[in-house]
């Protein structure tokens, strides 16, 4: 049986270069895995005065992070940080205090930039996050992409081979990592107490 696996995209723009390297994402990855977008673009911005009686598109958010076994965040650099309207839902996701959706979610991060370096300070950034938020994360292999639209089509497809070999090599260490996460915090395992 596939796992489940939310993939958010940093980006509110509809012909990201992050959309079209989650679809090659998709495209590449391993059976074992199911992936499905969990949108942050109805997210209102985060006030704690809100926490307790949220709009139903926060609540539809948290939930979707929760059926998740997994969390793929797909997304571009701003300004050299993690995007607003990402942060902004992770921030959502993460209260009220004790309520937070992200927690031993098995993690990976990867982004694509017209720039030589990637999306690598903005994933420096998210990695602190993530651990604040307990959520474990593949720390290797690093995936930067430096974009070229010559290199992938609006579907997914990637005509460089290197390129395609990569991603693919990234989403069976994603799901492998994925594997080794759920079998040490499935219920009644030894060292799942709290």
């Amino acid at each position: 049986m596939a796992h489940r696996i939310g993939y958010i995209v940093g980006s509110l723009s509809q012909d990201s270069i992050n959309r079209i390297l989650a679809k090659a994402l998709i495209r590449v990855a391993p059976p074992s895995l199911e992936l499905t977008e969990i949108s942050i673009r109805d997210l209102p911005l985060y006030n704690r005065d809100d926490e307790m009686d949220p709009v139903a598109a926060v609540t539809d958010f948290k939930r979707a992070i929760e059926k998740s076994e997994g969390l793929l965040i797909v997304s571009p650099e701003y300004n050299r940080s993690i995007p607003g309207p990402l942060k902004n839902a992770i921030d959502w996701g993460s209260r009220p205090w004790g309520h937070n959706s992200f927690a031993r979610k098995p993690s990976g991060i990867i982004g694509a930039s017209t720039g030589a370096i990637g999306t690598a300070v903005m994933q420096s950034s998210m990695r602190s996050v993530l651990s604040f938020l307990n959520a474990p994360q593949l720390n290797a292999p690093e995936a930067y992409i430096t974009f070229k639209p010559e290199v992938f089509d609006d579907d997914g497809g990637v005509s460089d081979a290197a390129t395609e070999q990569f991603l693919t090599h990234y989403m069976g260490e994603y799901a492998a990592f994925v594997e080794r996460v759920l079998s040490l915090t499935a219920p009644g395992h030894v060292g799942d107490r709290e």
